[in-house]
């Protein structure tokens, strides 16, 4: 045992933020893994939870870190201005849906999504949010108002001060048997809306609609696209603002820069993080130039969101997922592990729901016996799957769903190999 894995054993670290699974011992990362104090090497299929898109420690990424900190290590920005906080904008512009070309740097998705709110309430004045059932916007008080993937996250926080609204969620596994999902959800979308205006806040005093384009935390659930333009007519048909959460689906994990494009439907404001600087601590609330223009100066700063290393990785990020063709690989690969993860399912009943959409694939494990969605079963396959040698993460409700987001450049060896893994620590499960 490593001298700092004693220092582990003293509880220093507060138990809601260091022991979530696996809590695993690691002295380094390189490409597609984890290597552990045990000198073991894990192949790792969550990239950071889907921060570290380029995978591991990519050369490039790594460069323009080093060089970066060579020159300039912070700078507030508005007190000075520089170099890699520019160029990072000027690449933003040229990947995402027009006309969202204006930003305002955070450091992590909660933060993005409070300056998403915070623009929409200040540019319309008017005072409630509505979001959806399963969607998880971030922890901190007002993200918090908007998440309802668990009412843990919630428990004795009196989040919102009534200040939101949360609507079903698309769910295909939900469409009545024999109806199209397309057209189901979509009208279930202008049901479910008029209700809520009929019922309890009027159209005229909703600042925004946000959501995941795909539930993430909530268990990578993929709506109908018929649904999200739908929502996407409503707020236009009463001037509410559409905000989508990209924090996890951006920079390729869905096969499409953002999952905005994917689906054909543009928000007006976007909140992005995670995979936007492989790994280091940025994010960004993204408008149009137009709208941002009436955020009153002074009414929302930073102190360290925009951070010029964050920045210079941001840059090197969209330059390395371009030049290696890793949007196009993450499609590719997504479609070759979707078939192969259903064909699968078939010969395992502890194998519920199988889906996903470029690497941003969910597993459900249910109970073999039963056929119920299983916490408690996928707890015991992950912990299987991690003596074997590869990493998964869990998602959904009841932590039923097993997130498989592995780096956007995986090759099919590798994801082969996980899956393959994962099917032997599946088969172990059911012969229990």
């Amino acid at each position: 045992m490593a001298d700092w894995e004693k220092i582990n054993e003293e509880g220093l670290l507060a138990p809601t933020m260091a022991k979530d699974f696996p809590n695993l011992p690691v002295i380094k990362s390189e490409g597609f893994f984890y290597i552990g104090t045990d000198g073991k090497k894990y192949l790792d299929f969550t990239s950071g939870i889907a921060t570290e898109n380029t995978g591991h420690r990519h050369p490039k990424v790594i460069k323009a870190i080093k060089d970066q900190a060579d020159e300039l290590i912070h700078g507030p920005i508005g007190i000075i201005n520089y170099k890699s906080i520019l160029e990072l904008a000027k690449k933003l512009t040229t990947i995402l849906p027009k006309p969202l070309d204006c930003f305002f740097f955070g450091n992590s998705g909660a933060e993005a999504i409070e300056g998403a709110v915070k623009l929409a309430r200040h540019t319309t004045k008017r005072p409630y949010v509505v979001s959806f059932i399963g969607g998880f916007h971030g922890r901190t008080m007002g993200a918090l108002s908007l998440t309802a993937s668990k009412s843990k996250y919630r428990k004795y926080l009196p989040v919102g001060g009534n200040m939101t609204y949360h609507l079903p969620y698309a769910n295909v596994k939900e469409t009545p048997k024999g109806a199209d999902p397309d057209v189901y959800w979509t009208e279930q979308a202008e049901k479910d809306f008029a209700r809520l205006f009929n019922h309890q806040v009027s159209p005229e005093e909703v600042a925004a609609v946000i959501l995941e384009p795909v539930l993430g935390e909530g268990g990578y659930v993929i709506p109908p696209k018929g649904w999200l333009k739908k929502i996407r007519e409503i707020c236009d048909r009463h001037g509410i603002l559409l905000i989508f959460d990209e924090v996890q689906t951006g920079f390729g994990r869905t096969g499409d820069w953002f999952a905005a494009s994917r689906f054909g439907v543009t928000p007006d404001i976007m909140a992005i993080a995670k995979g936007i600087a492989s790994g280091l601590p940025l994010s960004a609330t993204v408008a149009s130039k137009e709208l941002m223009a009436k955020w009153e100066v002074g009414s929302h700063s930073t102190t360290f969101g925009g951070n010029p290393v964050a920045c210079a990785a941001a840059c090197a990020t969209i330059d390395v997922l371009q030049e290696e063709g890793m949007i196009e690989n993450a499609r590719a690969m997504g479609d070759y592990a979707l078939e192969k993860l259903q064909k699968m399912k078939e010969n395992h009943p502890a194998v519920g729901d199988v889906r996903g959409i470029g690497l941003m694939i969910g597993i459900e494990i249910v109970d073999p016996k039963t056929g119920q969605p299983s916490g408690d079963g996928l707890m015991k396959v992950l912990e299987k799957a991690l003596e074997k040698g590869v990493i998964l993460y869990l998602s959904g409700n009841q932590g039923e769903v097993i997130r498989m987001m592995p780096p956007l450049n995986i090759d099919k060896e590798h994801l082969d190999l996980g899956i393959s893994l994962l099917e032997e620590a599946i088969t172990e499960y059911e012969q229990e």
